[in-house]
Protein backbone atom coordinates (compact mmCIF):
# COMPACT_ATOMS: atom_id res chain seq x y z
CA UNK A 1 0.00 0.00 0.00
CA UNK A 2 2.90 2.34 0.75
CA UNK A 3 4.32 1.60 -2.70
CA UNK A 4 0.98 2.57 -4.24
CA UNK A 5 1.07 5.96 -2.50
CA UNK A 6 4.73 6.45 -3.39
CA UNK A 7 4.16 5.64 -7.05
CA UNK A 8 1.13 7.95 -7.33
CA UNK A 9 3.14 10.72 -5.63
CA UNK A 10 6.06 10.13 -8.02
CA UNK A 11 3.83 10.30 -11.10
CA UNK A 12 2.16 13.43 -9.68
CA UNK A 13 5.54 15.13 -9.30
CA UNK A 14 6.43 14.20 -12.89
CA UNK A 15 3.14 15.68 -14.09
CA UNK A 16 3.74 18.94 -12.17
CA UNK A 17 7.29 19.15 -13.54
CA UNK A 18 5.84 18.69 -17.03
CA UNK A 19 3.40 21.57 -16.44
CA UNK A 20 6.20 23.85 -15.22
CA UNK A 21 8.52 22.98 -18.11
CA UNK A 22 5.80 23.58 -20.69
CA UNK A 23 5.03 27.00 -19.18
CA UNK A 24 8.72 27.97 -19.39
CA UNK A 25 10.14 26.34 -22.54
CA UNK A 26 8.99 27.92 -25.79
CA UNK A 27 9.86 24.94 -28.01
CA UNK A 28 7.54 22.67 -26.00
CA UNK A 29 4.79 25.28 -26.39
CA UNK A 30 5.34 25.60 -30.13
CA UNK A 31 5.07 21.83 -30.56
CA UNK A 32 1.93 21.68 -28.35
CA UNK A 33 3.37 18.75 -26.38
CA UNK A 34 1.11 17.88 -23.40
CA UNK A 35 2.52 18.19 -19.88
CA UNK A 36 1.89 14.48 -19.28
CA UNK A 37 4.19 13.56 -22.17
CA UNK A 38 6.85 15.98 -20.94
CA UNK A 39 6.60 14.64 -17.40
CA UNK A 40 6.77 11.09 -18.71
CA UNK A 41 9.89 12.04 -20.63
CA UNK A 42 11.51 13.27 -17.42
CA UNK A 43 10.55 9.96 -15.79
CA UNK A 44 12.14 8.10 -18.70
CA UNK A 45 15.35 10.11 -18.20
CA UNK A 46 15.37 9.23 -14.49
CA UNK A 47 14.65 5.56 -15.23
CA UNK A 48 16.92 2.55 -15.73
CA UNK A 49 17.73 3.28 -19.38
CA UNK A 50 19.38 6.65 -18.63
CA UNK A 51 20.44 7.86 -15.18
CA UNK A 52 19.42 4.54 -13.68
CA UNK A 53 22.30 2.89 -15.51
CA UNK A 54 24.72 4.72 -13.22
CA UNK A 55 22.67 5.21 -10.07
CA UNK A 56 19.26 3.80 -9.14
CA UNK A 57 17.26 6.96 -8.49
CA UNK A 58 13.90 5.23 -8.90
CA UNK A 59 13.48 1.75 -7.36
CA UNK A 60 13.17 -0.98 -9.97
CA UNK A 61 10.10 -2.31 -8.16
CA UNK A 62 8.40 1.03 -8.85
CA UNK A 63 9.28 0.86 -12.54
CA UNK A 64 7.83 -2.64 -12.85
CA UNK A 65 4.59 -1.48 -11.21
CA UNK A 66 4.39 1.70 -13.29
CA UNK A 67 4.63 -0.33 -16.52
CA UNK A 68 1.28 -1.94 -15.71
CA UNK A 69 -0.53 1.30 -14.83
CA UNK A 70 -1.64 2.21 -18.41
CA UNK A 71 -3.19 -1.24 -18.80
CA UNK A 72 -4.97 -0.92 -15.46
CA UNK A 73 -6.28 2.62 -15.94
CA UNK A 74 -7.47 1.97 -19.49
CA UNK A 75 -10.23 -0.24 -18.03
CA UNK A 76 -12.20 2.52 -16.20
CA UNK A 77 -11.32 5.00 -18.96
CA UNK A 78 -12.98 2.90 -21.67
CA UNK A 79 -15.71 1.45 -19.46
CA UNK A 80 -16.94 5.01 -18.82
CA UNK A 81 -17.40 5.81 -22.54
CA UNK A 82 -21.12 4.83 -22.81
CA UNK A 83 -21.99 6.60 -19.54
CA UNK A 84 -23.84 9.83 -20.25
CA UNK A 85 -24.40 9.17 -23.96
CA UNK A 86 -27.51 10.82 -25.39
CA UNK A 87 -29.69 7.89 -26.40
CA UNK A 88 -32.46 8.27 -28.94
CA UNK A 89 -32.15 12.05 -29.34
CA UNK A 90 -32.49 13.21 -32.92
CA UNK A 91 -29.97 15.52 -34.47
CA UNK A 92 -31.12 17.83 -37.21
CA UNK A 93 -27.70 17.67 -38.82
CA UNK A 94 -27.94 13.89 -39.19
CA UNK A 95 -26.34 13.72 -42.63
CA UNK A 96 -23.15 15.55 -41.67
CA UNK A 97 -22.90 13.61 -38.40
CA UNK A 98 -23.27 10.26 -40.19
CA UNK A 99 -20.69 11.27 -42.80
CA UNK A 100 -18.27 12.42 -40.10
CA UNK A 101 -18.66 9.14 -38.23
CA UNK A 102 -18.36 7.19 -41.48
CA UNK A 103 -15.12 8.90 -42.46
CA UNK A 104 -13.64 8.39 -38.99
CA UNK A 105 -14.63 4.72 -39.10
CA UNK A 106 -13.10 4.36 -42.57
CA UNK A 107 -9.87 5.97 -41.36
CA UNK A 108 -9.83 3.57 -38.39
CA UNK A 109 -10.16 0.54 -40.68
CA UNK A 110 -7.57 1.87 -43.15
CA UNK A 111 -5.02 2.75 -40.47
CA UNK A 112 -5.33 -0.73 -38.98
CA UNK A 113 -4.98 -2.26 -42.44
CA UNK A 114 -1.91 -0.15 -43.21
CA UNK A 115 -0.25 -1.29 -39.98
CA UNK A 116 -0.77 -4.99 -40.71
CA UNK A 117 0.09 -4.55 -44.39
CA UNK A 118 3.43 -3.00 -43.34
CA UNK A 119 3.99 -6.05 -41.12
CA UNK A 120 3.40 -8.17 -44.24
CA UNK A 121 5.80 -6.03 -46.33
CA UNK A 122 8.61 -6.25 -43.78
CA UNK A 123 8.10 -10.00 -43.50
CA UNK A 124 7.86 -10.87 -47.21
CA UNK A 125 9.90 -8.15 -48.94
CA UNK A 126 12.51 -7.08 -46.39
CA UNK A 127 12.73 -10.49 -44.67
CA UNK A 128 12.40 -8.74 -41.30
CA UNK A 129 10.16 -10.53 -38.82
CA UNK A 130 8.21 -8.18 -36.55
CA UNK A 131 6.23 -9.37 -33.55
CA UNK A 132 2.96 -11.02 -34.57
CA UNK A 133 0.55 -8.26 -33.55
CA UNK A 134 2.55 -5.38 -35.06
CA UNK A 135 0.02 -3.32 -37.03
CA UNK A 136 -2.60 -2.28 -34.49
CA UNK A 137 -0.23 0.33 -33.03
CA UNK A 138 -0.75 2.85 -35.86
CA UNK A 139 -4.46 3.37 -35.22
CA UNK A 140 -4.08 2.92 -31.46
CA UNK A 141 -1.45 5.66 -31.40
CA UNK A 142 -2.69 8.04 -34.10
CA UNK A 143 -6.42 7.91 -33.40
CA UNK A 144 -6.26 6.82 -29.76
CA UNK A 145 -3.32 8.83 -28.48
CA UNK A 146 -0.86 8.00 -25.72
CA UNK A 147 -3.54 6.78 -23.33
CA UNK A 148 -4.64 4.01 -25.70
CA UNK A 149 -1.20 2.43 -25.43
CA UNK A 150 -2.76 0.70 -22.45
CA UNK A 151 -5.25 -1.05 -24.76
CA UNK A 152 -2.41 -2.60 -26.74
CA UNK A 153 -0.36 -3.47 -23.66
CA UNK A 154 -3.22 -4.93 -21.62
CA UNK A 155 -4.70 -6.92 -24.51
CA UNK A 156 -1.36 -8.55 -25.27
CA UNK A 157 -0.67 -9.13 -21.58
CA UNK A 158 -4.02 -10.91 -21.19
CA UNK A 159 -3.16 -13.03 -24.25
CA UNK A 160 0.17 -13.99 -22.70
CA UNK A 161 2.30 -12.00 -25.15
CA UNK A 162 5.76 -11.51 -23.66
CA UNK A 163 6.36 -8.46 -25.86
CA UNK A 164 3.48 -6.37 -24.45
CA UNK A 165 5.90 -3.80 -22.99
CA UNK A 166 7.58 -3.35 -26.39
CA UNK A 167 4.22 -2.98 -28.17
CA UNK A 168 3.11 -0.44 -25.56
CA UNK A 169 6.36 1.49 -26.08
CA UNK A 170 5.97 1.43 -29.87
CA UNK A 171 2.43 2.78 -29.50
CA UNK A 172 3.59 5.62 -27.24
CA UNK A 173 6.36 6.53 -29.71
CA UNK A 174 3.94 6.55 -32.65
CA UNK A 175 1.46 8.61 -30.61
CA UNK A 176 4.11 11.27 -29.96
CA UNK A 177 5.01 11.39 -33.65
CA UNK A 178 1.37 11.62 -34.68
CA UNK A 179 0.50 14.30 -32.13
CA UNK A 180 3.36 16.66 -32.98
CA UNK A 181 3.36 16.21 -36.75
CA UNK A 182 -0.45 16.35 -36.88
CA UNK A 183 -0.59 19.75 -35.19
CA UNK A 184 2.33 21.20 -37.17
CA UNK A 185 0.94 19.93 -40.47
CA UNK A 186 -2.56 21.11 -39.57
CA UNK A 187 -1.39 24.65 -38.84
CA UNK A 188 0.60 24.61 -42.09
CA UNK A 189 -2.54 23.64 -44.01
CA UNK A 190 -4.53 26.44 -42.37
CA UNK A 191 -1.92 29.01 -43.35
CA UNK A 192 -1.67 27.65 -46.88
CA UNK A 193 -5.39 27.26 -47.55
CA UNK A 194 -6.85 30.28 -45.79
CA UNK A 195 -4.10 32.76 -46.49
CA UNK A 196 -4.98 34.59 -43.28
CA UNK A 197 -3.13 35.00 -40.00
CA UNK A 198 -3.92 32.52 -37.25
CA UNK A 199 -5.89 33.57 -34.21
CA UNK A 200 -3.15 34.46 -31.75
CA UNK A 201 -5.48 34.34 -28.75
CA UNK A 202 -6.40 30.73 -29.44
CA UNK A 203 -2.80 29.75 -30.14
CA UNK A 204 -1.45 31.44 -27.01
CA UNK A 205 -3.98 29.62 -24.81
CA UNK A 206 -3.17 26.21 -26.23
CA UNK A 207 0.58 26.86 -26.24
CA UNK A 208 0.76 27.90 -22.60
CA UNK A 209 -1.72 25.26 -21.52
CA UNK A 210 -3.49 27.39 -18.93
CA UNK A 211 -6.07 30.19 -18.72
CA UNK A 212 -5.16 33.08 -16.42
CA UNK A 213 -8.31 35.08 -17.01
CA UNK A 214 -10.80 33.85 -14.37
CA UNK A 215 -13.77 35.01 -16.44
CA UNK A 216 -12.75 32.62 -19.24
CA UNK A 217 -12.14 29.64 -16.96
CA UNK A 218 -14.77 26.94 -17.47
CA UNK A 219 -16.57 25.00 -14.75
CA UNK A 220 -15.61 21.37 -14.21
CA UNK A 221 -19.23 20.27 -14.09
CA UNK A 222 -22.55 20.30 -12.24
CA UNK A 223 -23.16 19.17 -8.68
CA UNK A 224 -25.74 16.44 -9.22
CA UNK A 225 -25.56 15.24 -5.62
CA UNK A 226 -25.73 16.96 -2.24
CA UNK A 227 -22.76 16.40 0.05
CA UNK A 228 -25.18 15.37 2.80
CA UNK A 229 -25.54 12.14 0.81
CA UNK A 230 -22.39 11.77 -1.27
CA UNK A 231 -19.88 13.97 -3.05
CA UNK A 232 -20.68 14.30 -6.77
CA UNK A 233 -17.19 13.32 -7.83
CA UNK A 234 -17.23 10.31 -5.50
CA UNK A 235 -20.58 9.20 -6.96
CA UNK A 236 -19.29 9.33 -10.55
CA UNK A 237 -16.12 7.50 -9.52
CA UNK A 238 -18.20 4.84 -7.77
CA UNK A 239 -20.30 4.23 -10.89
CA UNK A 240 -17.26 3.96 -13.19
CA UNK A 241 -15.15 1.80 -10.89
CA UNK A 242 -18.18 -0.19 -9.71
CA UNK A 243 -19.04 -1.26 -13.25
CA UNK A 244 -15.35 -1.98 -13.92
CA UNK A 245 -15.27 -4.25 -10.88
CA UNK A 246 -18.52 -5.95 -11.86
CA UNK A 247 -17.06 -6.63 -15.33
CA UNK A 248 -14.02 -8.27 -13.71
CA UNK A 249 -16.29 -10.57 -11.66
CA UNK A 250 -18.38 -11.52 -14.71
CA UNK A 251 -15.28 -12.19 -16.83
CA UNK A 252 -13.80 -14.38 -14.09
CA UNK A 253 -17.06 -16.42 -14.09
CA UNK A 254 -16.84 -16.76 -17.88
CA UNK A 255 -13.30 -18.06 -17.53
CA UNK A 256 -14.15 -20.35 -14.62
CA UNK A 257 -16.88 -22.09 -16.58
CA UNK A 258 -14.86 -21.83 -19.83
CA UNK A 259 -17.69 -20.26 -21.83
CA UNK A 260 -16.64 -20.14 -25.52
CA UNK A 261 -15.89 -16.68 -26.99
CA UNK A 262 -17.04 -14.81 -23.86
CA UNK A 263 -14.13 -16.14 -21.80
CA UNK A 264 -11.73 -14.62 -24.35
CA UNK A 265 -13.23 -11.12 -24.42
CA UNK A 266 -11.12 -8.28 -22.98
CA UNK A 267 -12.15 -6.90 -19.61
CA UNK A 268 -12.73 -3.36 -20.85
CA UNK A 269 -14.76 -4.52 -23.87
CA UNK A 270 -17.06 -6.43 -21.53
CA UNK A 271 -17.16 -3.44 -19.19
CA UNK A 272 -18.21 -1.12 -22.04
CA UNK A 273 -21.11 -3.40 -22.96
CA UNK A 274 -22.21 -3.67 -19.33
CA UNK A 275 -21.99 0.10 -18.87
CA UNK A 276 -24.04 0.65 -22.02
CA UNK A 277 -26.90 -1.49 -20.66
CA UNK A 278 -26.64 0.04 -17.19
CA UNK A 279 -26.85 3.52 -18.70
CA UNK A 280 -29.89 2.48 -20.72
CA UNK A 281 -31.58 1.26 -17.54
CA UNK A 282 -30.67 4.48 -15.72
CA UNK A 283 -32.09 6.56 -18.59
CA UNK A 284 -35.35 4.57 -18.69
CA UNK A 285 -35.67 4.92 -14.91
CA UNK A 286 -35.25 8.68 -15.18
CA UNK A 287 -31.86 8.72 -13.44
CA UNK A 288 -29.90 10.40 -16.24
CA UNK A 289 -29.94 13.64 -14.22
CA UNK A 290 -27.48 12.08 -11.76
CA UNK A 291 -24.68 11.86 -14.35
CA UNK A 292 -22.89 14.95 -15.61
CA UNK A 293 -20.76 14.25 -18.67
CA UNK A 294 -18.30 17.01 -17.75
CA UNK A 295 -17.63 15.46 -14.35
CA UNK A 296 -17.25 12.04 -15.98
CA UNK A 297 -14.94 13.58 -18.56
CA UNK A 298 -12.73 15.06 -15.86
CA UNK A 299 -12.45 11.68 -14.16
CA UNK A 300 -11.39 9.92 -17.37
CA UNK A 301 -9.19 12.89 -18.27
CA UNK A 302 -7.38 12.62 -14.93
CA UNK A 303 -6.89 8.87 -15.30
CA UNK A 304 -5.63 9.38 -18.86
CA UNK A 305 -3.03 11.94 -17.76
CA UNK A 306 -1.57 9.52 -15.22
CA UNK A 307 -1.73 6.66 -17.74
CA UNK A 308 0.25 8.76 -20.24
CA UNK A 309 2.91 9.75 -17.70
CA UNK A 310 3.33 6.09 -16.72
CA UNK A 311 3.44 4.86 -20.34
CA UNK A 312 6.04 7.41 -21.48
CA UNK A 313 8.19 7.01 -18.35
CA UNK A 314 8.52 3.26 -18.92
CA UNK A 315 9.14 3.10 -22.68
CA UNK A 316 11.57 0.18 -23.30
CA UNK A 317 14.08 2.23 -25.26
CA UNK A 318 16.26 -0.64 -26.46
CA UNK A 319 13.31 -2.50 -27.90
CA UNK A 320 11.75 0.59 -29.44
CA UNK A 321 15.04 1.64 -31.05
CA UNK A 322 15.32 -1.80 -32.63
CA UNK A 323 11.95 -1.03 -34.27
CA UNK A 324 12.80 2.53 -35.32
CA UNK A 325 12.75 1.75 -39.08
CA UNK A 326 9.28 0.12 -39.01
CA UNK A 327 8.04 2.95 -36.74
CA UNK A 328 9.24 5.73 -39.08
CA UNK A 329 8.02 3.88 -42.17
CA UNK A 330 4.61 3.26 -40.60
CA UNK A 331 4.35 6.90 -39.48
CA UNK A 332 5.10 8.34 -42.93
CA UNK A 333 2.74 6.01 -44.80
CA UNK A 334 -0.03 6.23 -42.21
CA UNK A 335 0.21 10.02 -41.90
CA UNK A 336 0.12 10.66 -45.66
CA UNK A 337 -2.77 8.30 -46.41
CA UNK A 338 -4.78 9.55 -43.43
CA UNK A 339 -4.67 13.16 -44.64
CA UNK A 340 -5.37 12.21 -48.26
CA UNK A 341 -8.44 10.13 -47.36
CA UNK A 342 -9.93 12.67 -44.96
CA UNK A 343 -9.38 15.64 -47.26
CA UNK A 344 -10.76 13.94 -50.38
CA UNK A 345 -13.78 12.43 -48.63
CA UNK A 346 -14.58 15.77 -46.94
CA UNK A 347 -14.73 17.39 -50.37
CA UNK A 348 -16.90 14.55 -51.64
CA UNK A 349 -19.45 14.24 -48.84
CA UNK A 350 -19.74 17.72 -47.32
CA UNK A 351 -21.27 20.76 -48.95
CA UNK A 352 -19.59 23.32 -46.70
CA UNK A 353 -16.62 23.98 -44.37
CA UNK A 354 -14.39 21.43 -46.06
CA UNK A 355 -11.16 22.67 -44.44
CA UNK A 356 -12.65 22.92 -40.95
CA UNK A 357 -14.14 19.43 -41.15
CA UNK A 358 -10.96 17.94 -42.62
CA UNK A 359 -8.70 19.42 -39.94
CA UNK A 360 -10.98 18.45 -37.06
CA UNK A 361 -11.07 14.82 -38.22
CA UNK A 362 -7.38 14.83 -39.14
CA UNK A 363 -6.39 16.15 -35.71
CA UNK A 364 -8.38 13.38 -34.06
CA UNK A 365 -6.98 10.74 -36.41
CA UNK A 366 -3.35 11.68 -35.67
CA UNK A 367 -3.66 12.80 -32.04
CA UNK A 368 -6.68 12.94 -29.77
CA UNK A 369 -10.08 14.64 -29.74
CA UNK A 370 -8.59 17.83 -28.27
CA UNK A 371 -6.06 17.99 -31.15
CA UNK A 372 -8.89 18.12 -33.64
CA UNK A 373 -10.63 20.73 -31.48
CA UNK A 374 -7.46 22.84 -31.44
CA UNK A 375 -7.18 22.86 -35.23
CA UNK A 376 -10.91 23.57 -35.54
CA UNK A 377 -10.68 26.52 -33.13
CA UNK A 378 -7.81 28.01 -35.13
CA UNK A 379 -10.02 27.90 -38.26
CA UNK A 380 -13.19 28.81 -36.39
CA UNK A 381 -12.16 30.73 -33.21
CA UNK A 382 -15.70 31.38 -31.97
CA UNK A 383 -16.98 27.97 -33.07
CA UNK A 384 -19.73 29.63 -35.10
CA UNK A 385 -19.92 26.84 -37.70
CA UNK A 386 -21.88 23.59 -37.14
CA UNK A 387 -18.65 21.58 -37.50
CA UNK A 388 -18.08 21.07 -33.75
CA UNK A 389 -21.46 19.40 -33.24
CA UNK A 390 -21.05 17.08 -36.24
CA UNK A 391 -17.47 16.33 -35.24
CA UNK A 392 -18.31 15.60 -31.59
CA UNK A 393 -21.24 13.28 -32.35
CA UNK A 394 -19.38 11.48 -35.14
CA UNK A 395 -16.36 10.98 -32.88
CA UNK A 396 -18.46 9.55 -30.04
CA UNK A 397 -19.55 6.67 -32.31
CA UNK A 398 -16.00 5.66 -33.22
CA UNK A 399 -14.80 6.15 -29.62
CA UNK A 400 -17.23 3.44 -28.55
CA UNK A 401 -16.37 0.85 -31.21
CA UNK A 402 -12.74 1.66 -32.13
CA UNK A 403 -10.99 0.07 -29.10
CA UNK A 404 -13.05 -3.11 -29.45
CA UNK A 405 -11.95 -3.48 -33.08
CA UNK A 406 -8.30 -2.89 -32.08
CA UNK A 407 -8.48 -5.64 -29.48
CA UNK A 408 -10.14 -8.01 -31.97
CA UNK A 409 -7.39 -7.40 -34.54
CA UNK A 410 -4.69 -8.00 -31.93
CA UNK A 411 -6.34 -11.24 -30.82
CA UNK A 412 -6.62 -12.51 -34.40
CA UNK A 413 -3.03 -11.64 -35.26
CA UNK A 414 -1.70 -13.34 -32.12
CA UNK A 415 -3.83 -16.46 -32.54
CA UNK A 416 -3.15 -16.73 -36.30
CA UNK A 417 -1.23 -14.09 -38.30
CA UNK A 418 -1.61 -10.67 -39.91
CA UNK A 419 -3.67 -12.04 -42.84
CA UNK A 420 -6.76 -12.59 -40.64
CA UNK A 421 -7.19 -8.97 -39.45
CA UNK A 422 -6.25 -7.74 -42.93
CA UNK A 423 -9.04 -9.81 -44.46
CA UNK A 424 -11.65 -8.53 -41.99
CA UNK A 425 -10.47 -4.94 -42.46
CA UNK A 426 -10.70 -5.15 -46.26
CA UNK A 427 -14.32 -6.28 -45.90
CA UNK A 428 -15.06 -3.44 -43.45
CA UNK A 429 -13.41 -0.86 -45.72
CA UNK A 430 -15.45 -2.02 -48.73
CA UNK A 431 -18.73 -2.19 -46.78
CA UNK A 432 -18.21 1.24 -45.21
CA UNK A 433 -17.30 2.83 -48.54
CA UNK A 434 -20.34 1.34 -50.27
CA UNK A 435 -22.60 2.29 -47.37
CA UNK A 436 -21.47 5.91 -47.46
CA UNK A 437 -22.00 6.08 -51.22
CA UNK A 438 -25.46 4.55 -50.93
CA UNK A 439 -26.40 6.76 -47.98
CA UNK A 440 -25.33 9.99 -49.69
CA UNK A 441 -27.15 9.13 -52.85
CA UNK A 442 -30.29 8.35 -50.89
CA UNK A 443 -30.18 11.47 -48.70
CA UNK A 444 -31.49 14.64 -50.18
CA UNK A 445 -28.76 17.29 -50.36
Amino acid sequence: MNDFLNIVAYLSVLLIVGIVLKSKIKLLQELFIPASVIGGGIGLFLGPDFLGRYYELIPLSWINSIKSIPGVLIVPILVSVPLGMELGKKNRFVKNTVNTGGILFLVTFIQLFIGYFINFIFDKLFNITLYKSFGAELNSAFAGGHGTAGVVGRTLKELGGDYWELAQGVTVTLATIGLVTGIVFGIFQIKRKSGSSLTQEVLSEYKSGYIKNREKQNFIGKETMLTTTVDTLAYHLAVVFGVSGFAIIVLNLFKKFQIPVLSKITIWSLGMFIMFFIWQIMSKRGLEWSIDTKVKGKITGTLTEFAIVAAVATIPLKGVMSYIFPIVFTSIVGFSITWLIIYKLSQRYFKDYHLERSLAMFGTSTGVFITGLLLLRICDPKLETPVLQDYSLGFSITALMGPILIALCIQLSVAYNYFYPMGILIVLIILTSLSMEYYNRGVEI
